[in-house]
């Protein structure tokens, strides 16, 4: 990142890491689990045939201790007669109509999916049986804006085994924070295009993570439901805490949006094109090796403020956005914790030597997805930065340009600037080809596409091969040992994206510049 930030120093005016969205999930472990509700029922002395009884006194009984603070301080409980509708614009809504500063400001009440129990009459063996299914029941979403964290939502299932989840933002804390201690900024919707004190603020959101996460999420969960222990009783289960999802976000604010709208471009263009699979596992803490199964998608899209650049592995993502014109917003998200290394104790074992460990969902680990994020965000503006070279297009395509002899053969010279070199390059540097390669099969598909026949095909397979040993004598790709597979090198992805991007300057941007 140091990197990044150097090379643009000038029109940069501060940067701001920190989680940006964190879900977190409460789960009655012992309840969650068919063994556990037996328990549960066997100490409450309620016998299976009297469970629908029981289910639905008790999810009446979360209902109204949920509301009744609402209730209490003149706050609207609304049904949403659609789980689609969206809960968030509803809430906001209600604080501009309000004018709602702190506190409560509304639960909304929605049916949807859940994972609970029922009763199953098992005809064969004439006995009532217990089962986990998923069946639709009543969530009840608090809205509040928060004294520590700012706005806020949290739900809670109104039917057995009553799972939470809580959704916080990074930034709506830190803003509560500066508030707190008067730091002046400048805010635009989910980020600070101007902090006056950005070290200051960066000392904030490190604070963050010496949240005590057990004790405050317990507080949370008995404002959603303050009669957990009577409705429990006499069986004592608390929730226990895990992170479903968290954003990390690095924000680097440039001095205007005109600054940034100079080079982003080119960042967008030259990362979906030079990054392949490798530098994307790279990115999110994985070393390339053969046996890797899975799959590594990179894709941009358009969003309204602009163009979003995003790489998938395996559940976890880190993508590149501009926010608000004048922010550059580098994002990693981790919803596979377990595909990530830490250096921690065995399970069980807290005392003992550490050693790698798959990472934790359980909020124990949550300041180890803040280090992996981290990281993850940093080596990304390092690949960033090392994207804008200086050298001259001319020195970087003319080694290319001319015909060379290798294994003792004339090999002729890319024509990059001709429709059929550049049509092959830009198939070759297809996200598709970033983890296996490509074949000379896939080529020929995508050139000369249709059925052919059997001699036709070779004719054309010949064609390929021809055209793909010269790209291998130029160093642009190589074979895959053991294969008939080919992947770009790295001299190759940096040809390829001076040739890819050229394609869409305009003449007259170009006489711009020679003048």
């Amino acid at each position: 990142m140091d990197s990044f930030i150097t090379q643009y120093e000038k029109q940069i005016i501060g940067h701001l890491s920190g989680f940006d969205r964190l879900v977190l999930r409460g789960t009655l472990r012992a309840l969650a689990v068919k063994s556990g509700m037996m328990s549960f029922l066997w100490n409450t002395g309620v016998r299976l045939k009297d469970c629908g009884k029981m289910f639905l006194d008790k999810s009446k009984q979360l209902k109204e201790a949920s509301c009744a603070q609402a209730h209490r301080e003149n706050r609207p409980v609304i049904y949403l007669p659609s789980s689609k509708i969206n809960k968030e614009e509803q809430a906001l809504k209600i604080v501009q109509h309000d004018g709602i500063r702190n506190g409560l400001i509304c639960v909304l009440t929605a049916v949807e999916a859940c994972q609970t129990y029922e009763i199953f009459r098992n005809r064969e063996q004439k006995k009532l049986e217990l089962r986990p299914r998923i069946r639709k029941c009543l969530f009840l979403y608090h809205y509040w804006i928060d004294e520590v964290f700012g706005f806020m939502n949290a739900r809670i299932q109104s039917w057995f085994p009553f799972s939470i989840q809580i959704c916080l933002n990074g930034r709506e804390w830190l803003g509560r924070q500066m508030d707190r201690l008067g730091l002046r900024y400048q805010r635009r919707d989910n980020c600070f295009p101007r902090i006056d004190q950005v070290e200051k603020a960066q000392e904030l959101m490190d604070q963050q993570l010496r949240t005590s996460w057990p004790s405050t999420l317990d507080e949370i969960a008995h404002r959603l439901n303050p009669e957990h222990d009577a409705m429990l009783a006499p069986f004592r289960e608390p929730y226990y805490w895990s992170t479903h999802q968290s954003e990390w976000a690095t924000d680097i604010m440039f001095k205007s949006a005109e600054s940034l709208a100079r080079i982003y471009p080119t960042l967008v263009r030259s990362g979906i094109s030079v990054f392949g699979s490798q530098d994307v596992m790279r990115f999110l803490g994985k070393k390339p090796h053969g046996n890797f199964q899975g799959e590594v998608v990179s894709h941009y899209g358009h969003r309204t403020e602009g163009i979003r650049l995003k790489h998938n592995l395996k559940g976890n993502s880190v993508k590149i956005y501009d926010k608000e014109g004048s922010i550059l917003r580098v994002e990693t998200t981790v919803n596979t914790p377990w595909d990530f290394k830490v250096y921690r104790p065995k399970e069980g074992d807290p005392e003992g030597p550490c050693s790698w460990q798959q990472m934790r969902k359980g909020i124990a680990d949550l300041h180890r997805r803040a280090q992996i994020s981290q990281a993850s965000n940093q080596r990304y503006l390092d690949a960033l930065a090392s994207i804008e070279v200086d050298r001259l297009l001319g020195e970087i395509v003319e080694s290319v340009c001319c015909p060379i002899h290798w294994k003792s053969q004339r090999v002729r010279p890319l024509r990059p600037w001709a429709k059929e070199d550049t049509t092959l390059l830009e198939i070759i540097s297809r996200g598709e080809f970033n983890i296996n390669g490509f074949r000379n099969r896939d080529i020929r598909q995508r050139i000369y596409p249709g059925n052919h026949d059997a001699h036709t095909n070779r004719c054309l397979s010949a064609r390929i091969t021809y055209r793909l040993r010269m790209l291998r004598a130029h160093g642009i790709i190589r074979k895959v040992p053991r294969t008939f597979r080919y992947v770009l090198t790295d001299k190759g992805r940096q040809i390829v994206t001076a040739v890819i991007q050229t394609q869409h300057i305009p003449i007259t941007r170009i006489t711009a510049l020679a003048a």
